[in-house]
Order: structure tokens, then C-alpha cells, then sequence
């Protein structure tokens, strides 16, 4: 008999008051107003390791979501993913007071050179022992372009352009400009790197010029597990050239299973295997002792919730609560002046009311649970075999709540059923974790062809200094 399929677990974290779950810090007891704090990371974390979760996943973004009512107003009142302090910062801190949990950090590749964040993550890899990755995203809000210096927003497919050629350098970076063993350490002779066994990269691309050599040595894993969150035909086939891990979601499991096929058959196009990318999903869990306390849970979630904090999440363009709840929300568009294409996600002959009904309960979607811990178990393993999660990234609710929750009254569950590993296990890498096949990404990943040197740009074979290129001092 197969062994049960195990869950991968995440806590989804973001570092600000108000990240997906708005209008709900205020509850009594909920610690988010304390971000900014350094004990409320390292205590989240010792929570989680304590727990059984295997990791903390990262969001970020670099701009404000202004878009809503025409500023950046609501966002402000709502603490809504602003103030947001830099997610990369606090890991060290969490991996200071922890031995197995993992980390997944969000980083855009539209707006900052790649040779410094190259060196960050693996800086972050040498410092977790191998316990970190990465979330490729290209950013969207207008503000953030705003930020960097443009005039607005990169277009979509335009990103995942600029995000290939970023990768290419990364991996030169990590896997082409340090063999293993160059690093000697020899104490005797004075001689701590082989220069024979480091090189230039010489990258000459449409967007950088990045010549190496790379500045940190081999990390555990060199390259960090590669997290995608993606749905778009561009992103999909950007997942199947390089994501390990895709945070894709779906109302339905058919909508579900569709999204993953099409990035697993990606995946194959770029010569690598299905089983080679995981995937993972943004899912509720609200459990109690009884199924009259999880209730209560929920509904004082619900009551509490912000639209105004959704609304504005949502970057909407035109403000509905503005608007008569029985008129259509096409009639609410023409009464605004904006155009149905700026709102596709929007039900255009549903009243105005409906559709607020709507954005309002859409957290409630297909990856929901609220029960006793048995209804939870049965719900995750339901999300684990039927529509083939490997695993979630747990939304908060509250606080250290949610965790504490899940920890005291899932996790023996899912344990007892076999769905997560026993308490007490060795530290191993991310990747290994993941997948149970060593640390460094696998041959047949596109990142690997640059082993050893292969594959670069006008590779040089060593760094020789002439007496033309040392600084003069």
C-alpha cells in the first residue's frame, strides 16, 4: 500500500498590519500591529517549528495600492500592506532561533539589478543552512513602476521577458561562477579560494551587463528553491522553464486541475519532468474543539471583515460602494465613465450589491475549511488526493491564533493520518524537503547547463590580474 500523500506547510505571512485578511487586526489579542517588532518574528517562528509546519512564506510588494478611490488613502487607513517592511531582513532572525523551519521570500525581478540580489540570497542560503527560497514575481501595481522611475507599469508579457533574462544571470551567478571545492581553507599555504576554480560570466543581455565573477561562494543549495505565483499563459510557461513550486489557486478543482496540467505539460516542453514542480495554494482553516466554536470563529471573521480593505486590494477603478446596491454594475461603470474592460473579474448585469456580496466573500472560495480538527483533516486530505495539492499556504486569520490553532489541534491529525512528518525530524534544505532528492536543483533543469562553467557568455577560464587592471593604492 502507497504511503499517504504528505502535506507541505506554510504559514502565509507578510510583514505589515493588514496583508489578505483586512479589517481583522484589531481583534483582541491579535498581535499585528507589532510587525515591526523583531520578537514577533522570532516567537511566530518558534510557534511554527514548535508546531510542525515546514515553513513561513513571504509576500511583498514595493509600490501602494493608490488605484482605489484615486489615492492611496484607503490603503493607509486599512494598514493595508502598508507600512511593509523589506521580507529578506527577517529571515535571518527567524533561522537565528530555529533548526528546521523553512523560508520563502518574495523579490520582483522588474526593477533592481540582479548581480546585489544574487548576492543577498545567498547570503540568506549560507545563513539558514539551505532553508530558503525564492518567489519570482514582476510586480504589477503602477505605483511601484512609479517608484523605480518610470512612467507606468511594464506590460505583463514584457515582464516575464525581463524576468528570463534576470534568471539567466542569476543562474551564472549561482551555478557557472564557483565550482564546488573552491573553497580550500588552506591554513598552511595561506590560500583560502582556488582562482582556477572561480570565473567571469561575462553576461551581455537586452537589459544587463553583468560580468562576476559571482561575489559569494557555493551556497548549501546555490540555487534557491524557485517559487512561481502565476495563472497567465506567459507566466505558465515561464513556471514550466523554472518554478519548482507554483502558488496558483482556482474556484473549483476542475479550475484547479486544468492550471496545473498546463504547467506540468510546460514543464515537459522545457525537458523536465512533471514531478518536477509542486504546487501549492492559499487555503482557510478555522477549527475548533466543537463545530459550534469554529463557527463562532468564523462568523466574528466574517463581521469584522473590511471591504473597503478589499475593495482597495483589488485596485478596483471605480468605487461601487459609491453606487445604489439595486442598479447593475454595468450601469454603476457607465455612471463612473469607466470602461468593463478595466474590470474584467467583475459580473457586469449583477446589481451593484451583488457584486459587493461578491468581492466581499471571495476569500470563502473552493480552499476553505471550518470544523473540528477530524472535518479539517478530512477537507486537506480531500485537497491532497482529489485535487492534487502538495501543499498550502495557510491564511491568517489572527495573530499568533491561527498558527497556535492549527499547530495544537491539526497538526496531530494530519500527523496520525500520515500527512505531515513526525515531530523531531533532522534539518534538511528546502529542496530536500520538497522533493527528497538532495539539495542542488536536478541536471535537467535549465539552470544546470551553466555547471562548471558551460554555457557562458565568453566564459574566462580563471581570474588573472594583470598588472593593467589592479587598483592603484
Amino acid at each position: 500500500m502507497a504511503e499517504p500523500k504528505q502535506l507541505f506547510l506554510n504559514l502565509f505571512e507578510m510583514a505589515c498590519v493588514s496583508h489578505i485578511t483586512h479589517g481583522l487586526w484589531p481583534l483582541p489579542e491579535n498581535n499585528r500591529h507589532r510587525f515591526a517588532e523583531l520578537s514577533y518574528w522570532t516567537e511566530l517562528a518558534q510557534i511554527l517549528e514548535h508546531g510542525g509546519f515546514d515553513g513561513i512564506f513571504l509576500a511583498d510588494v514595493i509600490g501602494a495600492y493608490d488605484v482605489f478611490r484615486g489615492g492611496p488613502e484607503t490603503a493607509l487607513r486599512e494598514g493595508l500592506q502598508s507600512p511593509n517592511l523589506d521580507p529578506l531582513l527577517l529571515i535571518p532572525a527567524m533561522a537565528a532561533v530555529t533548526e528546521r523551519l523553512h523560508f520563502g521570500v518574495t523579490f520582483s525581478t522588474t526593477y533592481e539589478p540582479p548581480f546585489a540580489f544574487a548576492r543577498r540570497m545567498s547570503t540568506l542560503d549560507h545563513l539558514t543552512k539551505g532553508r530558503v527560497g525564492w518567489n519570482v514575481v514582476t510586480s504589477y501595481l503602477p505605483n511601484a513602476a512609479h517608484n523605480f522611475g518610470l512612467a507606468g507599469e511594464v506590460p505583463h508579457d514584457l515582464r516575464y521577458e525581463y524576468a528570463d533574462e534576470y534568471l539567466d544571470v542569476l543562474y551564472k551567478l549561482w551555478e557557472g561562477s564557483w565550482d564546488d571545492g573552491a573553497v580550500i581553507d588552506d591554513r598552511e599555504n595561506a590560500i583560502f579560494t582556488d582562482p582556477a576554480k572561480v570565473r567571469y560570466i561575462n553576461h551581455v543581455g537586452e537589459r544587463h551587463r553583468v560580468s562576476g565573477p559571482h561575489i559569494v561562494h557555493p551556497s548549501p543549495q546555490r540555487t534557491p528553491v524557485i517559487f512561481q505565483a502565476t495563472g497567465s499563459p506567459a507566466g505558465i510557461e515561464f513556471a514550466g522553464r523554472h518554478a519548482e513550486v507554483v502558488f496558483t489557486g482556482g474556484r473549483t478543482s476542475e479550475e484547479f486541475r486544468k492550471a496545473a496540467d498546463g504547467m506540468r505539460s510546460a514543464a515537459a516542453r522545457h525537458g523536465r519532468e512533471a514531478d518536477d514542480v509542486k504546487f501549492i495554494a492559499m487555503a482557510g482553516v478555522i477549527v475548533g474543539r466543537t463545530d459550534e466554536e469554529a463557527a463562532d470563529k468564523h462568523r466574528l471573521y466574517q463581521q469584522h471583515t473590511s471591504l473597503d480593505g478589499i475593495l482597495a486590494h483589488h485596485s478596483l477603478p471605480v468605487d461601487l460602494t459609491a453606487f445604489p446596491r439595486d442598479i447593475t454594475v454595468r450601469e454603476a461603470l457607465l455612471r463612473a465613465e469607466v470602461l468593463p474592460s478595466a474590470v474584467p473579474f467583475l459580473p457586469l448585469d449583477k446589481t451593484v450589491g451583488q457584486a459587493l456580496d461578491f468581492i466581499g466573500g471571495s476569500r470563502d472560495d473552493r480552499f476553505l475549511a471550518v470544523g473540528t480538527p477530524k472535518t479539517v483533516a478530512d477537507a486537506i486530505e480531500k485537497w491532497l488526493d482529489e485535487d492534487g495539492l502538495d501543499g498550502i499556504n495557510l491564511r491568517q486569520y489572527h495573530s499568533f491564533d491561527t498558527a497556535r490553532d492549527f499547530a495544537e489541534l491539526v497538526v496531530p491529525e494530519l500527523r496520525k493520518r500520515g500527512r505531515l512528518p513526525e515531530a523531531g525530524g533532522a534539518p534538511t534544505t528546502l529542496r530536500q524537503r520538497l522533493f527528497g532528492a538532495g539539495d542542488r536543483l536536478p541536471e535537467r533543469h535549465t539552470a544546470a547547463r551553466y555547471r562548471g562553467g558551460a554555457n557562458l557568455d565568453n566564459p574566462v577560464e580563471s581570474l588573472r590580474l594583470s598588472a593593467g587592471n589592479v587598483a592603484s593604492f
